[in-house]
């Protein structure tokens, strides 16, 4: 909450609490002009939002009841429903802005000041989700990129095809989530590139999310000097808004389609966990259904994306805004949940990126039958007991190279977005009882140090950060062996 919604809010607080002793013993010109003036500060320095609307309500019915004038006394049941009646708007004037809040992200702590811009790819392969036949697949990325540029036109957080994606996701209006334009990304758009030359990542955000609504972990990693090209894939991300104005949305007609009949596919993998069946009589289970249940085709769609975009890079590196910034010897790829897996496919698929990671995400796909044969990082949220741990059967080959088991404790799948900021109550966002800014630390931290090692050939012991958090559970594998070693 900012700070003079919070004076108003406080201010409005102790007005219902007191009102009739305030009314009794101020004028209502004074009432008028406290009135006036503390919201004439919030609309100067905070400006209007619609969850400061029931806040207004009071100190609108407060200027009215100050102006009247009566001799009769109300009846005591009416005056207990006036009563009830400032109550529960007061009520709705403290939660609306503390569930939905002009929220702060937490500052990058590399040397790099953040810069981003808008790419847009149109490619000659068919788009298998639109109804058109004629229709060719095109995405947007955002590309990320260090800067030592500290001024310009600041990133508006969430593209208007985003926000209007993620509305209809919640059925709500579109102009309820204007507010964002109030929160300050500290991210600043075409600014100029740092004279250097980058290692890449390519990062693949989860399914029916919002593509750009990694900014806290994203900002972090490119201030320590990497390039991240952020997918948005085009159909399957909340929305997006192409470079004629034109936004498309999360297609629920062909999630319906393609989900049709399939829970067959996995619900005997299911089972398995719930039976109580041990790790070797479920395996075989588990392993058709990450080959065979409809995820998989997903996870191999956006992993062409991502090969897509990886495609583009020497163009981009030898002509353009990005030439001679884009380290394409050092690509890597990482994602969140379903962004997660298609990282992990297009490591299998392409021999020019070098080390991937997961952040979250079922390894769906042709890992079952094979093994990465480069660096890979598995990061977990803290899923209960119960959870059917799909990937403990996915991962089972490893790696030939290293490979990074973690578990982040106390966090839940959405503590790898913004999404805790944005919603800070925790049974709605879906977070753990981490704070947001250490779950955002440990995990860029971890990802971070996992790509300078195995970009930058940096010297980095990844097995000393479970010391230096204690909500950090790694591993270090090498090759096939089961046991942690030091790297």
């Amino acid at each position: 909450m900012q700070f003079f919604e919070l004076v108003l809010i406080i201010v409005t607080t102790v007005y219902v609490g007191f009102n009739r002793f305030v009314n009794k013993k101020l004028s209502k010109h004074y009432v008028t002009g406290l009135l006036v003036s503390i919201i004439a500060l919030q609309l100067i320095f905070n400006g209007y939002r619609w969850q400061m609307i029931p806040a207004y309500l009071i100190w609108l019915i407060a200027l009215i009841t100050a102006f009247r004038q009566t001799r009769r006394k109300p009846k005591t049941i009416i005056r207990a429903l006036k009563t009830i009646g400032m109550l529960v708007i007061l009520a709705l004037s403290i939660m609306l802005p503390s569930i939905l809040p002009v929220f702060e992200l937490p500052e990058a702590t590399g040397p790099y000041t953040v810069g981003t811009r808008d790419l847009y790819l149109e490619l000659d392969r068919e788009e298998v989700i639109t109804s058109d036949e004629t229709d060719n697949r095109r995405f947007m990325i955002k590309a990320w990129y260090p800067s030592n540029e500290s001024n310009g036109e600041e990133d508006p957080y969430i593209d208007q095809g985003g926000r209007n994606g993620f509305a209809q996701k919640y059925g709500l209006p579109t102009s309820m989530l204007n507010y964002l334009s109030k929160v300050e990304t500290k991210v600043y758009r075409n600014i100029d590139i740092a004279d250097e030359t980058f290692p890449v990542l390519i990062f693949s955000h989860g399914y029916n999310s919002k593509a750009n609504g990694y900014y806290a972990l994203l900002t972090e990693l490119v201030s320590h000097g990497y390039i991240v090209f952020a997918i948005n894939h085009s159909y399957e991300s909340t929305g997006s808004t192409f470079p004629d104005g034109t936004e498309v949305y999360f297609d629920y007609d062909y999630a319906g389609q393609i989900e049709a009949g399939t829970w067959e596919k996995i619900e005997p993998a299911i089972e398995t966990f719930k039976n109580g069946l041990s790790f070797e009589e479920r395996h075989p289970l588990v392993q058709k259904a990450l080959s065979t249940y409809f995820v998989k085709d997903m996870i191999e769609r956006w992993a062409y994306d991502i090969v897509d975009v990886v495609n583009k890079l020497d163009e981009w590196n030898n002509a353009g805004f990005f030439k001679d910034r884009l380290d394409v010897t050092n690509v890597g790829v990482f994602g969140h949940s379903r962004g997660g897996g298609a990282a992990g496919e297009s490591l299998l698929n392409d021999s020019r990126i070098k080390a991937g990671a997961n952040l979250d995400g079922v390894q769906w796909g042709q890992i079952v039958d094979t093994m990465f044969q480069k660096p890979f990082l598995f990061l977990s949220s803290d899923w209960p007991a119960d959870h059917e741990d799909l990937n403990s059967h996915a991962y089972t080959n490893k790696s030939s190279s290293f490979f990074y088991k973690g578990t982040l404790l106390q966090t839940g799948h959405s503590n790898f977005m913004d999404i805790p900021y944005m919603i800070p109550l925790k049974a709605l966002s879906l977070a753990g009882a981490i704070d947001p800014d250490l779950a955002i630390e440990i995990a860029s931290k971890v990802t971070t140090s996992f790509f300078d090692r195995h970009l930058k050939n940096k010297e980095v012991d990844l097995n000393s950060l479970n010391s230096e958090y204690e909500l950090l559970d790694l591993n270090v594998f090498k090759g096939d062996s089961l046991n942690s070693v030091s790297n």
